[in-house]
């Protein structure tokens, strides 16, 4: 791993190199071969208060709940967040899991986008379950689920980030 010290803080040089050789301007890209994110799969110690703090909390209805294929008595659950994607859940009993944890090649956040009004009416949510979140610019807030997943909800359309288009 490299040492952070020996990063240089200014990659715009570095960054436009990159967008030069690799991003190709919207009509010269070629359509994308991914039908869409089908679900994003995290883990759950709770199945209960997980439904109730993406269900109720956030108002992601649930959508399925069955038993997992994979490991017998383990739960799979899914939340619609919206567009047909997919928000999925494991519990794993008896596996003893750790809590959420930042590593290299992991989960650092997931962003759901949603609308201004649904953004402020979570915050007000949040704020009222006592739940901490971080406020960045009003249309980005960070705050983490029961596990210590970090999330993002941002009020931006699918594509758009701080107004500028990403997709």
């Amino acid at each position: 791993m490299k040492d952070s010290a020996a990063v240089p803080s200014d990659r715009s040089t570095e960054w436009e190199d990159l967008r030069q050789r690799h991003l190709k301007p919207r009509a010269e890209r070629p359509a994308s071969t991914a039908g869409g994110v089908h679900h994003v799969a995290l883990l759950c110690s709770d199945v209960e208060r997980t439904i109730h703090f993406y269900q109720d909390l956030l108002g992601f209805p649930l959508t399925a709940l069955f038993e997992n294929r994979d490991y017998k008595g383990s739960t799979h659950l899914f939340f619609d967040i919206g567009n047909g994607n997919s928000l999925a859940f494991f519990d794993f009993p008896g596996l003893g899991l750790g809590p959420y944890a930042e590593v290299l090649a992991g989960l650092h956040h997931l962003a759901i986008s949603v609308s201004p009004e649904t953004w402020e009416a979570a915050r007000a949510r949040l704020e009222e379950a006592g739940i901490a979140y971080d406020n960045r610019s009003g249309s980005s807030m960070y705050f983490s689920g029961p596990d210590g997943e970090r999330l993002e909800l941002l009020a931006e359309p699918l594509g758009r980030m701080y107004g500028d288009e990403v997709g």
